[in-house]
């Protein structure tokens, strides 16, 4: 469930910074005339993403189970991937995270303004697409389905809150080092999912070695005590460990986590001053702004 909760909490404030950012702009512009068709867009998203998460929830009753642990292998996987890229995608974009999105409206502002509903949907869509799709690879890999939601819709409330907090300027976060910790977290959880995916398809025949164990541990964490619980819940741990799935874990685990800290928390000296600046109240500027150029990692989000 904590997993779960810092996925939602994490997607769900991109997409919420996201949306106070277009908002905020379109307003600046004055141009509320089109603020309809962001939120359409938006609305568009939410009905797209939860289509998804209903069909990976049901989609695949009455298939054999095979064919179950092949689909569900396959799309840990590509969960992996996405999770992956986005922890990624987000240290880099987060830095002109503004100034990108509002070259993007002037664009979609061109005629009519339609293509602002596309806008809004593709940038909010992201999130919740790979929220869906990795929410599910979860459920898969504990055996539960409420939890994982609860988990998730409780991160996304709080996003929420926590977006138009920020929006109307009511509370700073230090958005750099939120997005940087949480991406350690999300890659050890990320490994986890990887591990369980390749355990499905090693139990669907695709991939071999279902019965060589690297450990079993089972006597000392056992599967249904409350740690062994947690551990499986949080980070997908397995008792019973195949060499498969270690050698998967080892090998996305340690390379992955070793490049996203050195570019996460590099020494300030070969960052930009920007980079570390919190998130301002709506109106105001942060301080560097008068002497350095603005590459600051949280939106400076306006409004009247």
């Amino acid at each position: 469930m904590l997993a779960n909760f810092l996925i939602g909490l994490r997607e769900g404030l991109e997409a919420a910074l996201v949306v106070g950012i277009l908002i905020a702009y379109v307003r600046k512009l004055d141009r509320r005339d089109v603020l309809v068709r962001i939120w359409f867009g938006v609305g568009i998203a939410i009905v797209v993403s939860l289509g998804l998460g209903a069909i990976l929830t049901f989609g695949a009753y009455g298939l054999t189970f095979e064919a179950q642990e092949a689909i569900g292998g396959s799309l840990s996987i590509v969960a992996t991937g996405f999770v992956t890229w986005m922890v990624f995608w987000m240290l880099r974009t987060s830095k002109n995270l503004k100034g990108t999105l509002q070259a993007d409206i002037d664009k979609a502002l061109v005629g009519a303004g339609w293509s602002l509903v596309l806008l809004a949907f593709l940038s909010v869509g992201r999130e919740g697409i790979e929220t869906a799709l990795f929410i599910w690879a979860a459920a898969q890999a504990t055996g539960q389905t409420l939890l994982p939601l609860v988990g998730a819709l409780l991160g996304i409330l709080l996003a929420v809150v926590l977006g138009w907090l920020i929006y109307r300027g009511m509370v700073r976060i230090n958005l750099a080092r939120f997005f940087a910790w949480s991406g350690v977290f999300l890659i050890l959880v990320a490994a986890g999912v990887l591990s369980y995916g390749v355990h499905d398809l090693q139990e669907a025949g695709i991939l071999p070695g279902l019965g060589a164990l690297a450990f079993d541990v089972s006597a000392a964490i056992p599967p249904d005590s409350w740690y062994g619980t947690l551990l499986k819940g949080v980070f997908n741990f397995s008792p019973a460990t195949t060499w498969l799935e270690a050698i998967a874990w080892t090998v996305y685990f340690v390379p992955t986590m070793a490049a996203f800290l050195v570019l996460a928390f590099r020494k300030p000296g070969s960052r930009s001053a920007g980079d570390s600046a919190t998130a301002a109240p709506a109106g105001t500027a942060p301080a560097a702004a008068a002497t350095t150029p603005s590459t600051s990692t949280t939106p400076h989000l306006e409004h009247p």
